[in-house]
């Protein structure tokens, strides 16, 4: 793969079981929700596609996809590329959560790039929210929900700064949550060592994020976001498939 000094990545953990909404006989990554035009034919649209074209739009010109070992129909579907972005796949090889997979990426990445992290089965708009986060540091992409108990809320200052990551916990002190996230490598390799440290036990991006800031680190957070779903679950795609009817009225 071409390196390129004004590279950017975009990390895509896909190695989950997707429990939560199976069965299914195929990826959860692949699960069609939407459409899209294929010159004058209509497909399905996998629900990773948004994740990706999303990535791609704020400047993404290398993808790493995160699978477990079962999950090749992944890379018959995405293949080498996407658009301009080149593709590289890394296996988990077993699940061990969240961090464990993001950092599975962390050999390919240099200090000085930039990398954007989402997750694969959500939806969310606006399309080029991930372009008003900044370079350099750590900076959190916020939504509004309605239930921020089951996501990561995200509390700051009346500047931005984050203060704390409240990762699924009841009377969560905010109702904004992190959608995606931007960050440095070297940020990312800080990340990862403080990870290390503390036994790789973090399985979730927050209760890490919150030992890095209270060890003196810095994040801030854009509330540029206007929804979000999780298609993880039923209800969830249900909830997808009527955000993008709206968006398409």
């Amino acid at each position: 793969m071409e390196r390129r000094d004004d590279a950017m990545w975009g990390v895509i953990p896909a190695a989950g079981l997707g429990s939560r909404i199976q069965p299914l006989a195929f990826s959860k990554e692949l699960l069609p929700v939407g459409t899209r035009r294929d010159g004058d034919v209509e497909r399905p649209r996998a629900v990773s596609e948004y994740l990706i074209d999303r990535m791609v739009l704020a400047g993404a010109t290398r993808l790493c996809m995160v699978i477990s070992p079962g999950k090749s129909d992944i890379v018959e579907y995405y293949g080498a590329s996407v658009g301009p972005a080149h593709i590289c796949y890394v296996v988990q090889p077993a699940a061990a959560g969240l961090c464990d997979a993001i950092f599975r990426s962390l050999p390919w990445i240099r200090p000085e790039e930039d990398v954007l992290v989402g997750l694969p089965d959500t939806v969310w708009f606006p399309e080029h929210g991930l372009c008003s986060l900044g370079g350099g540091g750590l900076s959190f992409l916020l939504f509004p929900v309605e239930h921020p108990e089951l996501f990561d809320a995200v509390v700051t200052d009346e500047e931005g700064r984050v203060l704390e990551i409240q990762v699924k916990q009841r009377g969560a002190r905010s109702r904004w949550v992190w959608g995606a996230f931007r960050l440095t490598g070297a940020v990312m390799q800080e990340l990862h060592g403080l990870w290390c440290e503390r036994g790789r036990e973090d399985p979730y991006i927050g209760t890490l994020v919150n030992e890095y800031l209270a060890r003196g680190g810095s994040a801030r957070a854009v509330r540029a976001g206007e929804a979000y779903v999780d298609v993880g679950t039923l209800h969830g795609y249900h909830e997808a498939i009527q955000l993008l009817s709206r968006a398409a009225a």
